[in-house]
């Protein structure tokens, strides 16, 4: 094993840990065993690659709720999955989200491996969206999940 192997998620400024791997891998295991959180989000991006160009689109909750992203707090790092079949269309890879009825066992780290579940089909919506969520300084912008048509 080498001494970069060894490093935590926060002195490598890793965002994604994966579900398949953060129980055994060396940089998240210590982690996920005390530092786990909840990452409360309104939706999501990801990126598709339409016609040789990268389009967003935004993925939040069917019933419009706060999604429940699982993460450990050393580094704000989201746990993320192989994507359920709905989102798959858009990005091989998701969140990893939390049910209610998880929290106490996911964030006390008595849940395992067990709750690192991709979320069903049914619980997410997603539209393409405007292109200028890439732009810097629209971070305030509102308007930047609404629906688009063209490739805007």
């Amino acid at each position: 094993m080498t001494a970069s192997s060894k490093k935590t998620a926060t002195e490598t400024r890793v965002f994604n840990a994966r579900a398949e791997s953060v129980a055994d891998n060396p940089m998240f295991q210590p982690t996920f065993k005390r530092s786990r959180c909840i990452i409360p989000a309104a939706g999501y991006y990801e990126w598709k690659t339409i016609n040789g160009a990268k389009q967003p689109f935004y993925f939040s909750a069917a019933d419009g709720s706060i999604l429940s992203i699982a993460g450990l707090w050393d580094g704000c790092t989201l746990i993320v999955t192989l994507a359920n079949d709905f989102a798959a269309r858009i990005h091989p890879n998701m969140p990893l989200f939390l049910q209610p009825n998880n929290f106490v066992s996911g964030l006390a780290g008595s849940g395992g491996t067990e709750l690192l579940m991709p979320a069903p089909n049914d619980s997410l919506r997603v539209r393409r969206v405007s292109k200028r969520v890439n732009c810097p300084g629209t971070d305030k912008d509102i308007s930047l999940i609404e629906a688009v048509t063209s490739n805007g």
